[in-house]
């Protein structure tokens, strides 16, 4: 596979459509200067920045890998926007928000994934379980798959969850050789019967080079500030491609552990 390092456009909000009332962050549709509508994921948040840079490297990894993620976009949100919402809990949002945000495209139409209605094939199965066990991934259950199907056709959303580590970065060098217990959970693990496959496929896809394209896309802005652990911007995005090459290059430990709660399943 012929691999393109991501580049993020930047569009402007121009109109504020309307809140998705999911969990404590209130995304929202939006509609943009380039005339296309994007779920705008807000650096105000409870997450704050940390949920869109988890969206950034795992969303751009899950489209290295091949899957299909909807576009990713850098979103500037201009101070306007909050001197007319009616709603104070969403103006309070929107003025936390002013400056850089993200967004992934919103893909018009789209239904949740369920299992009960559409088959995943056992490849795809150990493709996805295996992406989310890299990136650390609890937010792809039964309850909560963040799976859409589009045009007959599967698309991966929502990484914000991911990369839980970077919350407390507490011996995060460690971390990053430890399996992922939560995969007990995953909604396609029972159909994932092919991960060593996947694991040598994968592995030969993600090089260190691969992953330093997807981590140099996140802003400095975004690392700095009195929150991080790191003395620079790039030391903290270096910290990430340290995690993820080191978790690469143990993935056998998360294969086994993903293994292990399969055979427990089924």
């Amino acid at each position: 596979m012929k691999y393109n390092p991501p580049e993020l456009r930047t569009v402007n909000v121009t109109r504020y459509v309307t809140p998705l009332r999911e969990g404590g962050s209130l995304p929202a549709i939006v509609e943009a200067d380039d005339e296309f509508m994007y779920v705008l994921k807000f650096r105000g948040a409870g997450q704050g920045v940390k949920a869109l840079i988890a969206e950034i490297i795992s969303g751009e990894i899950a489209r290295a890998l091949g899957f299909r993620v909807p576009e990713i976009v850098f979103v500037n949100l201009d101070e306007a926007f909050g001197r007319t919402e009616p709603d104070e809990e969403i103006q309070d949002l929107l003025r936390a928000s002013e400056g850089l945000n993200l967004a992934l495209h919103y893909l018009t139409g789209a239904i949740t994934y369920d299992a009960l209605v559409t088959t995943i094939d056992a490849k795809l199965a150990s493709q996805i379980v295996w992406l989310d066990c890299l990136v650390t991934n609890v937010d792809r259950t039964a309850r909560n798959t963040n799976m859409l199907m589009w045009h007959k056709q599967l698309w991966l959303i929502d990484h914000g969850a991911s990369l839980y580590f970077h919350h407390s970065w507490t011996n995060w060098e460690e971390q990053a050789k430890r399996p992922f217990a939560p995969i007990k959970d995953h909604v396609l693990l029972p159909q994932a019967s092919e991960l060593e496959a996947i694991d040598a496929e994968f592995r030969s896809i993600l090089g260190p080079e691969v992953i330093q394209s997807i981590v140099s896309l996140i802003p400095d802005a975004w690392l700095a500030g009195e929150e991080s652990p790191f003395a620079t911007a790039e030391e903290h995005r270096q910290a990430y491609a340290y995690f993820l090459n080191t978790r690469i290059a143990h993935s056998e430990i998360f294969v086994k552990e993903a293994q292990h709660a399969r055979k427990a399943l089924i």
